[in-house]
């Protein structure tokens, strides 16, 4: 895979060990297909997009992220359902917004388009997550509840943060922000009042705080926003109707 800055792919930038692979799809790639305002690397069926192109598109990630298997792909409600990768068939589809697993050659996968998709691994190499969080999803314990499904301690964890709508870009109104306080007052930090009733909003601060209750300490990534750069990212704030990119963690099965 290209590790270039113009890459279709992001790689994550984290200390992880080197049989947890994972990547961040961009919105174009070579020979991806999806049309108008899909173009070209749209990887959601969810959307309006035609089906045969996204699948065509899912086919083309699997060989130009040489996965060793299909993705899990999950149903996501912004809830805080997580589910275990290996136990659910990749054509499943299951409700939840992150997914674990322990076992080499299991794709875990979230599609975003400005909300913050979270990659966690242990510091053994033998078990990751990712997880789909937008405001909603924090808010409810997304992130908590991805901690608790795995097996690793929190101190052991890893965690890179992929695309998502930056600080600079993501505005939200006064209930939202009260939401989050009555929840937990240190994220008072991540908003910045704007005009009356409106702030602005950094999701990465939010994760961070919302990890940092459960006793995770390192985190990784955060800098790259999906409103702010319509060349290589999706984002549903700034287009409306749009394309998802994918996020996905595995382990690599040992070579024979």
């Amino acid at each position: 895979m290209q590790t270039e800055a113009n890459s279709c792919l992001i790689l994550p930038q984290w200390p992880a060990p080197s049989m947890v692979h994972g990547l961040t799809t961009t919105r174009y790639a070579p020979g991806a297909c999806s049309p108008g305002r899909y173009a070209a690397f749209n990887l959601a069926l969810h959307t309006d997009d035609n089906m045969a192109s996204v699948q065509a598109n899912r086919h083309h990630l699997m060989a130009l992220a040489r996965l060793p298997s299909a993705p899990v792909w999950l149903n996501q409600l912004h809830s805080n359902t997580v589910v275990y990768a290996d136990k659910v068939s990749s054509s499943a589809n299951v409700d939840a917004d992150a997914s674990v697993t322990r076992k080499a050659g299991t794709v875990c996968a979230v599609l975003t388009a400005d909300c913050l998709p979270v990659f966690f691994c242990n510091r053994a190499g033998n078990e990751v997550a990712v997880a789909h969080a937008g405001w909603r999803g924090l808010l409810g314990g997304i992130l908590e509840q991805t901690v608790l499904q795995m097996y690793a301690k929190p101190a052991d964890l890893l965690v890179w943060f992929g695309p998502a709508i930056g600080p600079a870009a993501f505005e939200v109104r006064e209930d939202v922000r009260q939401l989050f306080y009555h929840k937990n007052r240190q994220t008072g930090l991540a908003f910045k009042k704007t005009d009356p009733g409106h702030y602005l909003c950094d999701i990465y601060q939010l994760a961070t705080i919302m990890l940092k209750t459960t006793g995770v300490r390192a985190f990784y990534g955060g800098n790259l926003c999906t409103f702010n750069n319509a060349e290589r990212f999706y984002s549903y704030r700034r287009d409306g109707e749009t394309g998802r990119m994918a996020s996905l963690i595995w382990l690599q099965p040992l070579s024979t």
